[in-house]
């Protein structure tokens, strides 16, 4: 399972480094430490934690939330397949995003819950991209 820094985590929340720290020291979202010391967030943890973060409206005041040429990174959070088809949830900060894609194609991108993901817009249509 993948695992995020404090610093990927905030990026992914849409907050700064020091927001997400704070929020793990006050131990709202479960870190651990990796061999060279580092705080890291279990991915399916982050990706629970964005879900509530984003019900809730809590986030940094003043933050901005945009996207750029309609990229939104962020984090899966739900994966619910069918036979051919698929849907992937991605939150992006406040923003949820739903794609509606083939169970092959998620298959091919390797996807699942907690892993960091990159929904396009584009229309009507989401296109999910993994770095």
């Amino acid at each position: 399972m993948q695992s995020y820094t404090i610093g990927q985590a905030a990026r992914l929340l849409g907050v700064s480094p020091d927001t997400a720290r704070r929020w793990a020291d006050a131990g709202r979202v479960t870190t651990h430490r990796d061999e060279s010391g580092r705080r890291l967030i279990d991915g399916r943890d982050l990706a629970a934690f964005s879900v509530e973060l984003a019900k809730g409206g809590v986030g940094e005041e003043g933050a901005s939330h945009t996207s750029v040429r309609n990229a939104f990174p962020g984090i899966v959070t739900a994966i619910k397949l069918g036979d051919v088809a698929a849907q992937v949830e991605i939150q992006a900060g406040p923003h949820r995003l739903v794609s509606l894609l083939t169970r092959e194609a998620v298959e091919e991108l390797g996807l699942e819950v907690g892993m960091e993901a990159t929904a396009r817009v584009k229309s009507t249509n989401v296109h999910i991209d993994r770095p």
